[in-house]
């Protein structure tokens, strides 16, 4: 059974008395079903009222649930034929980024994302979903490959940022990342991109040039942690709550800011609801993203990507000022 958030809580308890009147009809042979269906017609309209109107926090909470599904989670339920690929060719293989080639309805694609681990042990040898420079350009060795090769590139995006750390710094963390928005730029194939989790900083853009940006509905994308922004804002990292809905960091506010193309929406309650009915959301918009690309010649895709980056936001090469702000 899917872990139950604090917001919940409400659904939860209601859940609980409607199963354990079920037991107890069936216990005491008495019957209960006119109270049993009142209850379920109440639970009903509490999970519209409570999942139809969540808080910027609550999605953020949603978006970390524990078994909120991974890369791997569409891959295996998306694609067939998948083959995974290894390593940058040059220091060694990042586990927090995986990718390789597979096919969708047929066709040969290349699938990049973020991968978590779920347990503590899976977790410890991804690192959390939070790539080394190595991950990067692991990711960058495939789509230019894809590019040679003329297949679609489809990015999962869910991590809470790029590793941190200092050995990953000294290996060149930053300009992993810068590399892979330059190419990812030029590149002369179709680049769908969806945020399924988490979309931290710039190590979730340097999956995320492409030509259709779509979100999970309970996803966030942003520049920095709700409790990062607040530990810069106020120095408390505790108010994070007040940060998230400061930030727009969720899929509503993005797609009202034009920064995405779309939403795909979310079974009630979350994609670790229901993988599979997520994975068939994910698929719809996925092939119709792919159908749209498809009829863009080469020589314009990389023109119409940078017109779509330029609406977000010019920048004044002059006066080395974001122009759109």
């Amino acid at each position: 059974m899917a872990e139950d958030l604090p917001f919940e809580k409400p659904i939860t308890e209601l859940r609980t008395k409607i199963a354990e009147l079920k037991v107890f009809t069936a216990e005491k042979e008495i019957d209960l079903s006119g109270e049993i269906e009142k209850l379920e017609s109440r639970l009903e309209q509490l999970e519209e009222d409570i999942y139809g109107n969540m808080s910027p926090w609550d999605r953020v909470q949603i978006a970390r649930h524990n078994n909120r599904p991974t890369t791997h989670d569409y891959i295996d339920r998306l694609f067939t034929d998948f083959l995974e690929l290894h390593g940058d060719r040059l220091y060694g293989d990042d586990e927090a980024i995986v990718g390789g080639i597979a096919k969708y309805k047929g066709r040969p694609v290349t699938v990049i994302g973020h991968q978590r681990g779920k347990g503590t042990k899976e977790n410890l040898r991804r690192n959390f979903g939070m790539p080394h420079p190595e991950g990067y350009r692991k990711a960058l060795r495939l789509m230019k490959q894809a590019e040679k090769f003329n297949r679609p590139i489809i990015n999962f995006i869910d991590t809470k940022g790029a590793y941190p750390g200092i050995a990953a710094e000294e290996r060149g963390q930053s300009e992993a990342i810068a590399r892979n928005l330059v190419e990812m730029a030029g590149l002369t194939v179709p680049v769908v991109c969806i945020v399924i989790g988490e979309g931290g900083s710039g190590g979730a853009l340097a999956l995320g040039v492409g030509d259709r940006i779509f979100m999970l509905e309970n996803s966030t994308y942003s520049v920095i942690s709700p409790e990062g922004a607040a530990a810069l804002l106020w120095k408390d990292a505790g108010q994070a709550q007040r940060a998230a809905e400061t930030m727009k960091i969720t899929a509503p506010d993005l797609k009202e800011l034009e920064l995405i193309d779309g939403i795909i929406p979310e079974v009630r309650g979350g994609a670790h609801r229901d993988v599979e009915q997520q994975a068939r959301s994910i698929d719809e918009t996925l092939e119709q993203a792919l159908e749209e690309l498809g009829k863009i010649s080469r020589e314009t895709i990389v023109e119409k990507r940078y017109e779509k980056f330029n609406r977000i936001g010019p920048y004044d090469y002059v006066n080395g000022t974001n122009a759109g702000n």
